[in-house]
């Protein structure tokens, strides 16, 4: 199951991307376990970032990985924040930076790392193959 939460905001994200991101899942031959997608602004996720992993930076993402064997669960906090304005720095438009992301956590999830230049290669070209999917399906 895929929930969605939030942190200090709104609720802003339509859970249409459910369906999607359940897709990616079954697309990397996973099984859905409980994925909790919470949503808050920079300070909190600084916060998080900063008690959890010893980071003292801001981000657009962070990924608690629970995965046990091919069961993909785990929680994804995410910065709407951070996308906005990596969108706007960027040149992108915030509902496509916001798939990214979301389609990013889930690729986590699934064995993707992203820590060498290789690695994140693979990342992106998953996550725009992903972006796409979405854009043909729904």
């Amino acid at each position: 199951m895929i929930q969605f939460f939030y942190e200090n905001l709104p609720e802003t994200v339509n859970t249409k991307y459910t369906v999607w991101l359940e897709d990616i899942i079954l697309s990397e031959e996973k099984k859905l376990g409980e994925i909790n997608y919470i949503f808050c602004d920079d300070e909190y996720l600084l916060k998080v970032n900063q008690d959890y992993l010893q980071h003292d930076y801001y981000t657009d993402i962070i990924t608690f990985d629970y995965v046990k064997g091919k069961t993909i669960s785990g929680e994804i906090f995410v910065s709407l924040q951070r996308i906005s304005e990596n969108a706007s720095t960027l040149s992108k438009n915030y509902e496509e930076e916001l798939r990214r992301v979301l389609a990013h956590g889930i690729l986590h999830l699934c064995g993707y790392k992203d820590k060498t230049e290789e690695e994140e290669l693979l990342m992106r070209s998953k996550e725009d193959f992903y972006i796409a999917k979405y854009t043909k399906s729904f």
